[in-house]
């Protein structure tokens, strides 16, 4: 039995997701607890649909603008109780260890992480949410890497980045499906 990840790179105006073979953007118009309410039950009818079994989301970013960094704690607070309240266990990565696992340097920006994933996989991030969308699917990746199934191999230096992160959600859950095999 496998386990399914959804990786999520959360954002007010394109939140990115990847996992179940699909991946996309969120992307909200709308403002306040509205746009809050949509991109919460948007995840979550992506989590029903997918059957996902555990999420890897991107954690707080310390060095977000201060006029958003609230209205992205409130989005991150509101997708968070979203998952508690479904059962669906999360791992937070950091964004450091996510730009490590790409590019080998946790302080890398958003332009050399997409060039280091689509040079190492072929993979062209291009159209409006793409940082968002290949931030997702290096989150998606770095589960399936924990897991020791990566679709891609990671020089060992860029798999550092999984060492910082509390596995322990994903580290039940593989354990729950083991159990439930034997």
């Amino acid at each position: 039995m496998s386990i399914n990840l959804l990786g999520l790179d959360l954002s007010l105006t394109s939140t990115g997701y990847s996992g179940g073979g699909v991946q996309g953007v969120i992307a909200s118009k709308e403002k306040g607890v509205v746009r809050l309410k949509g991109i919460s039950q948007e995840i979550a009818r992506i989590i029903s649909e997918f059957k996902i079994d555990v999420v890897v989301v991107e954690g707080y970013s310390f060095a977000s603008r201060s006029g958003q960094a609230f209205s992205i704690g409130e989005l991150g607070g509101v997708v968070r109780l979203c998952l508690y309240e479904m059962g669906i266990p999360f791992v937070e990565v950091p964004p450091t260890c996510r730009a490590k696992f790409a590019t080998g340097r946790g302080n890398a920006s958003k332009n050399e992480v997409i060039s280091a994933v689509s040079a190492r996989t072929g993979i062209v991030w291009e159209n409006p949410g793409a940082d968002d969308r290949c931030d997702a699917w290096i989150l998606e990746e770095m589960g399936l890497s924990f897991m020791g199934n990566p679709r891609n191999m990671w020089p060992s230096q860029h798999v550092q980045g999984l060492e910082k992160v509390d596995w322990d959600p994903l580290r039940r859950v593989m354990e729950e499906h083991e159990n439930k095999s034997n």
